[in-house]
């Protein structure tokens, strides 16, 4: 037998006292009925990552005129700190990627990183880690599309929703990832009468000269083509990749999969569905081999947004929406949080992977303000694999197999558009239940289509009122099954508080329900309520609130309505209760609550509330939107392509072949099975390394 090392011992011995621990609590409890599963998602690598790049954030937008004088001031932060320094890039004007020039362990990295953050210039040092795709999936073709139907508990019932609305070509959705196949005929350049618009190709050299992790010959550019993000043994030992990557692997095809999900061309008798028909899709290219650096990732987000990215030219056709189907397991960093504030506060809407780790909600879709979303099964409990807890927004269909073992279809596979090739493209094709696709990076996309689908209707929603809409028009999670004992899902403790099987939701551990597409159209379709406070208050004394609404695209608002919620001492509506100005006095003490109805043409509301006490006034609504709620049609290469027309008459689900759900083993049987499976890879894993 091959030789372990000491760090796998360790592990196998971790994880042996894991087995131990299921097995004394299914002795305890006695028999239970619990569904077996084959979960082959790829987690991110088991190996220590390590990289000689960091991410420092600048206190202040450092005062210099040129590239060189930058250069001059990393230099002075290196003497200063006796951490050999050397600029490598700019995320933004207040995000700077360096190398330190040190020898590379973990130790001596975050010795370098505290001295850095302790320099006066420095908000904050970090390293600029790799994310990594969160699922890759075997491969190629599986025609029914169940996810998009109303066939099973957790289907989004997108069928209904493109009665309303398939999407306006106005909206953009960004994907980051690998860069696309623009030659798959069911995606194809919209120059030509695609879906792809043109894109941009961030992901940038390695440290020591080479474009190994690009795979392209070369850095930053404006074609984001995916040439394969293939793996060779000899690439994942070598030391550019320092435990980044998990072992030797064959292309992915990753973006193409998650561009095929949001907008595989519709309608056209070929090939698959994407949840939106219309909505242009913004390729932009951030990993490689082994994935890529949050620098990378950054830059990418911020060019796909609108905003300025140094030595590369303005996006033309900003995204509302953006898809990151990757990450890692750590905190949200102060950089992801920064670029995500600046992209949410322009009104883009991030969509994330929750992860595949069976664990807590990883980056960067624990970050403040992104739309996590943990992937579920077809009868609406969580997979296995997916990460999940108190950073979930909520649940979509992630794909599950249903089958007990390896080597047999996969059920419920998420079909999308892929390449069949192992290495470099080859032929453009599908999905299938032997060449499936799952995990959580198939889950965000479907949500992040039907944020498509909603700004499509209401363009002036925010990114918050976006994801609050979403919250609202999901279903219910689905009650414990009747016929066998499944776990309650929980909130992770820590990052070593694991999951790994299937669970029943609760709205603590997955987020506010199953994703719903018609039921978030509905949402987006309400007009939005709108309060001016005034700056000033004056016990007792008349003050004046000022009331609108915006309707959405197509609809107006028709009436207005004041009505008061609570009571403070000597407080009330004067006058205006059926108008958008009341009038109201203030009260001496306590605080007077009052609501706001807007209600439009098609009778759908919106509420805002205002609390006024002896001093103050405040309400959480918008002062006021600016936004139009009708998207404009975008124009490619000076004509837009026409779009796919949306459907005069109720869409008809394809035929569904149904699929089992699931047969059960004795608990005991189960633990046999997947510790002889789950030793067996672990010794696999341990000869490999």
């Amino acid at each position: 037998m091959p030789k372990i090392s000491a760090r796998c011992r360790t592990r196998l011995l971790r994880h042996s006292r894991l087995w131990a621990a299921l097995l004394a609590g299914w002795l305890a409890v006695g028999s239970l009925s619990m569904s077996a599963e084959y979960h082959p998602v790829l987690r991110e690598p088991r190996g220590e990552s390590l990289s000689v790049r960091v991410i420092i954030g600048w206190r202040e937008v450092p005062a210099v005129a040129t590239r060189e004088a930058l250069l001059e001031e990393v230099a002075s932060i290196g003497e200063r700190t006796r951490v050999p320094l050397q600029l490598v890039g700019e995320v933004s004007p207040t995000l700077s990627v360096l190398r330190v020039g040190i020898p590379l362990s973990r130790d001596n990295l975050e010795a370098a990183l505290e001295d850095l953050r302790a320099d006066p210039a420095i908000a904050f040092a970090e390293p600029d880690r790799r994310r990594y795709p969160h699922a890759l999936p075997n491969d190629p073709l599986f025609t029914n599309q169940w996810y998009l139907q109303a066939t099973q508990p957790s289907a989004l019932a997108a069928t209904t929703a493109w009665d309303t609305s398939a999407g306006s070509n106005g909206i953009v959705i960004a994907v980051l990832d690998t860069g696309v196949r623009f030659d798959h005929p069911d995606l194809g350049r919209a120059a030509d009468g695609g879906r792809l618009l043109p894109g941009y190709d961030f992901v940038s050299g390695d440290s020591n000269g080479s474009f190994t992790t690009a795979n392209d010959g070369n850095g930053r550019d404006a074609d984001p083509t995916d040439p394969g993000d293939w793996v060779t043994s000899s690439e994942a030992s070598s030391s550019l990749f320092s435990g980044a990557c998990d072992g030797a692997s064959d292309s992915s095809w990753h973006g193409t999969r998650v561009s095929g999900l949001i907008g595989a061309r519709s309608n056209n008798a070929l090939g698959v569905t994407g949840i939106t028909w219309t909505p242009w899709i913004l390729p932009v290219r951030v990993l490689g081999k082994c994935g890529g650096y949050d620098s990378d990732i950054l830059t990418g987000m911020r060019w796909a947004a609108g905003l300025e990215v140094s030595g590369v030219e303005l996006n033309p056709y900003p995204a509302r929406v953006l898809n990151l189907s990757l990450g890692s397991s750590e905190r949200c960093s102060n950089s992801y949080q920064g670029v995500i504030d600046e992209l949410t506060a322009r009104g883009a809407v991030v969509v994330a992977s929750a992860g595949n780790e069976s664990g807590p909600v990883s980056a960067p879709a624990n970050c403040n303000g992104v739309v996590a979303v943990v992937a579920l099964r077809h009868v609406g409990t969580k997979v296995g694999f997916s990460n999940l807890g108190s950073r979930a927004t909520l649940g979509a269909p992630g794909g599950n197999c249903v089958n007990e073992g390896a080597n047999q279809p996969c059920l419920f596979s998420i079909d999308t558009t892929t390449n069949s090739g192992r290495t470099g493209p080859l032929n453009n094709t599908y999905t299938d239940q032997f060449n499936y696709n799952v995990g959580t990076s198939f889950s965000a996309p479907l949500v992040a289509g039907i944020a498509g689908l909603m700004l499509s209707v209401n363009a002036s929603l925010s990114s918050a009122e976006v994801t609050a809409r979403l919250r609202a028009g999901v279903r219910p999670w689905p009650a414990a099954p009747t016929d066998r004992v499944l776990p309650v899902c929980r909130v992770p403790s820590g990052v070593n508080d694991l999951q790994p099987s299937e669970c029943v939701c609760t709205s603590a551990a997955c987020g506010a329900g199953m994703a719903n597409a018609p039921g978030a159209v509905s949402e987006a379709l309400r007009p939005i309520a709108t309060v001016v406070v005034p700056s000033s208050v004056t016990a007792g004394q008349n003050l004046v609130l000022q009331g609108g609404g915006a309707a959405a695209c197509g609809r107006s608002v028709s009436s207005y309505a004041w009505s008061v919620v609570s009571t403070g001492t000597g407080g009330g509506l004067v006058s205006g209760s059926n108008s958008a100005a009341a009038t109201v006095v203030a009260p001496s003490s306590g605080t007077l609550q009052l609501r706001l109805t807007v209600t439009d043409s098609s009778g759908a509301i919106d509420r805002a509330d205002v609390n006024i006490s002896a001093t103050s006034a405040s309400s959480a609504a918008r002062a006021s939107v600016t936004a139009s709620a009708c998207p404009t049609a975008i124009v490619i290469g000076g004509t837009p392509p026409a779009p796919t027309p949306a459907p005069t008459t109720p869409v008809t689900p394809p035929t569904s072949s149904g699929g089992g759900g699931g047969g059960s083993l004795d608990p005991l049987a189960l633990l046999l099975l997947g510790g002889f499976w789950w030793w067996r890879r672990r010794l696999q894993f341990a000869a490999e390394r």
